[in-house]
């Protein structure tokens, strides 16, 4: 885009590399705020939000896309420990409507491991609202996350995709009653966290009739508010070895950058528990259980990734709702790309008009010492006249420059001010307009992007 950059997404989810690359790149809410201001510091990016969950990390950028997405490979690529050339393979970069319908896609539950899960909702709006306190956001990126908010609003409540309230949190306690048998009311069950997947999971295992559950937090207030929410007690991280010894099963799910159970710790644990067996369900990232740990006897240990299994066995239920909630996507999409459209192109025809009246004084004022006989009414003519050629030579310009517009070229809009050499600096970002009076946009092709 011309005048406030291209619409930018760089990302890697579930779809495009296991957990073991994806924890190396997840961010904190302070990580993911400096990320952000480091890179609008930069020349080549304007604004910058970013979103970080168990199953994804993207950045969404407003700038120069080649220079902003070189700007921000290199620090994902240091972040991850391995070189930008090694990384660009597990990561997409759909750009302008492209990146704008990634994020839809996003924060209706399209792209989530569990077709319709209703957390991302909560995490985009979070990330926006972190984006907007570090002060990174700008026109763009606020309307796209607004708009985004909206859209997986109405595709939960237009169509049944998040139906039941399936979470990851469900389907680990689904997967415990796989592995342990359908009456988990007789299991000890430690909750190792107390965000809101915890929450979540804690409710799962309510309703499997789980009583004796252990919440094991830093924070002891938030692990008491839910404790005694579900009937179950608090143990702090200091207790977890006895919780440890104690327990049947045992779901992680922190926002801890190290392990919170290593490989050594529970080999003292599992000698202490005389061959009983321990499942542990790790639904962090990064990941709160060595993955060592697997290798040690009497030890079950899934992770994220791992419960792809469950979910690819009830997927089939949401794929007619799928269906629906990707048209009502492409519906609002037309609408974002009909408002981008405007970013680009009404400013590009201002700045071209002011370009052709500016060469029109240019010329007059440098040949007005050659009319020094022509009368008022003969100087007013010649202007008019030189104003008539350049609207002349500028009127196809400008009905290609509006069918763009419909079109939702913004590579082509560059072009154009390439062409006639218009300066970066363009007449103010206009409103959206009435959605609904704009032009028809057939949605861009998407490049690199990850749900299809």
């Amino acid at each position: 885009m011309s005048g406030s950059g291209e619409l930018l997404c760089l990302g890697i989810s579930h779809k495009t590399a296991p957990v073991a690359v994806r924890e190396r790149l997840a961010l904190t809410v302070k990580e993911q705020q400096q990320l952000c201001r480091d890179l609008v510091a930069t020349e080549a990016v304007r604004e910058a939000v970013a979103i970080s969950t168990c199953n994804r990390t993207e950045i969404y950028l407003v700038g120069d896309p080649v220079a902003a997405e070189t700007e921000l490979l290199g620090r994902l690529a240091q972040r991850a420990g391995t070189r930008p050339t090694e990384l660009a393979d597990a990561l997409y970069a759909p750009r302008n409507c492209d990146a704008a319908r990634q994020l839809y896609r996003v924060v209706s539950g399209l792209e989530s491991m569990i077709v319709g899960e209703a957390e991302i909702q909560g995490q985009a709006k979070r990330a926006y609202e972190a984006a907007l306190e570090a002060g990174t956001t700008g026109p763009l990126t606020n309307r796209l996350f607004t708009a985004a908010l909206q859209t997986g609003k109405r595709v939960r409540s237009e169509t049944a995709i998040g139906e039941g309230r399936a979470s990851v949190s469900s389907v680990a306690v689904k997967l415990a009653t796989d592995i342990m048998g359908p009456d988990l009311a007789r299991r000890d069950v430690v909750i190792i966290g107390a965000g809101e997947t915890s929450e979540l999971t804690a409710q799962a295992l309510a309703d499997e009739g789980v009583r004796t559950i252990f919440v094991a937090n830093r924070h002891a207030d938030r692990a008491r508010s839910i404790a005694e929410r579900f009937g179950g007690s608090v143990s702090s991280l200091h207790d977890l070895p006895q919780r440890l010894v104690e327990a049947d099963i045992v779901v992680s799910s922190t926002a801890s950058p190290h392990p919170i159970i290593g490989v050594d710790e529970l080999a003292v644990v599992m000698r202490e528990r005389d061959g009983a067996p321990l499942l542990l369900v790790d639904i962090a990232v990064p990941r709160d259980v060595d993955p060592a740990c697997a290798e040690l006897d009497g030890v079950t240990l899934y992770d994220i990734d791992d419960l792809q299994n469950v979910v690819d066995r009830t997927r089939e239920v949401r794929e007619a709702e799928r269906v629906q909630a990707e048209g009502v996507v492409e519906d609002e999409i037309q609408r974002f790309a009909r408002w981008m459209g405007q970013l680009d192109v009404m400013p590009t025809i201002a700045a071209l008009r002011e370009h052709g009246d500016g060469i029109v004084e240019q010329v007059l004022a440098e040949n007005a010492g050659r009319w020094e006989s022509a009368s008022p009414r003969d100087r007013a003519r010649i202007e008019a006249l030189a104003k008539s050629v350049m609207q002349r030579l500028l009127h196809e310009p400008t009905i290609r420059l509006k069918s763009v517009e419909r079109d939702g070229g913004h590579g082509r809009v560059q072009f154009a001010r390439e062409l006639f050499g218009l300066a970066e600096g363009v007449p103010e970002v206009p409103r959206a307009a009435d959605d609904a009076s704009a032009a028809d946009v057939r949605p861009l092709r998407r490049r690199g992007a990850s749900s299809r």
